[in-house]
């Protein structure tokens, strides 16, 4: 950890496959990114499965365990509700090349974010970011350059499940929990980038109507996280308080009503 900085307390990559979209009656097209730094990165893209045209389009950034094939079934519920959903591995993760860091990763997640806005689905339909945990922070600080920028298409929604409000924040409150890094918490989470720090930089998506989810029961990611993410983004900004454990929001068919109804005041 000393040479690589807190990396590991936020990537845990593999590349096993768990689910397929075809297993889960999904049509799915297999998507390749070639970053400009020499990466491969691999998505899917999930059409929406129905007779109308779409409602919108959902750029799904995934948790910091395993790879999307594992995190499929968040977003597999969508499509037949109507949207389009894009989410892609980081590097490192799945079928994508090389190995994870958080400069990386925020690399990967606007090269996913850009070819996104050259398809022809997003012409004219919303455009939503749904991050959970690991994916939520990454989101937070490409959404906010992205608004800052005025980067066209403009996000419609951007909804933050089960996230984390910094990334020195939990970097010291999960090494302070392990008697062998409890003496290296401060010195070691110094080593990350503080640009990035969700508290500091959710502030910036305003105006873009900003969802906060997170549960009560969160073993992974403590609540008073959520809270801090709430309090520091601006209006307009909703906060939903579930009952789940991490990262398992959308089992709960209530939660998941919640998040198209924020989603579809825009439309």
């Amino acid at each position: 950890m000393l040479q690589t900085g807190c990396s590991s307390v936020f990537f845990y990559p593999d590349n096993a496959t768990y689910i397929t979209p075809d297993r889960l009656n999904l049509d799915f097209e297999d998507v390749y990114l070639d970053t400009a730094d020499g990466e491969t990165l691999h998505g899917w893209w999930l059409p929406a499965l129905t007779d109308e045209p779409a409602k919108g389009t959902i750029y799904y950034l995934h948790g910091n365990a395993q790879n999307v094939s594992a995190h499929i079934l968040n977003v597999a519920w969508l499509p037949e509700q109507g949207y389009n959903v894009f989410t892609l591995d980081y590097r490192g993760y799945g079928q994508s090349t090389g190995a994870p860091d958080i400069e990386g990763a925020l690399h990967d997640v606007e090269t996913g974010l850009r070819w996104l806005a050259h398809q022809e689905h997003t012409e004219d339909r919303p455009l939503y970011l749904l991050g959970q945990s690991l994916g939520g922070a990454l989101g937070i600080a490409l959404a906010s350059e992205w608004t800052q920028r005025n980067e066209q298409p403009a996000l419609d929604g951007i909804i933050l499940d089960g996230t984390f409000s910094g990334f020195r924040y939990i970097a010291r409150e999960k090494l302070d929990q392990f008697w062998l890094t409890w003496p290296f918490q401060y010195p070691l989470s110094w080593t990350i980038p503080d640009d990035y720090e969700g508290t500091d930089r959710i502030a910036d998506l305003s105006p873009v109507p900003v969802m906060v989810i997170h549960s009560v029961r969160d073993g992974i990611i403590p609540f008073e996280h959520g809270v801090r993410l709430y309090e520091a983004a601006e209006q307009p900004k909703e906060f939903l308080q579930t009952d789940t454990p991490h990262a398992a929001t959308f089992v709960i068919p209530a939660y998941r009503e919640a998040v198209l109804e924020f989603m579809e005041k825009g439309l």
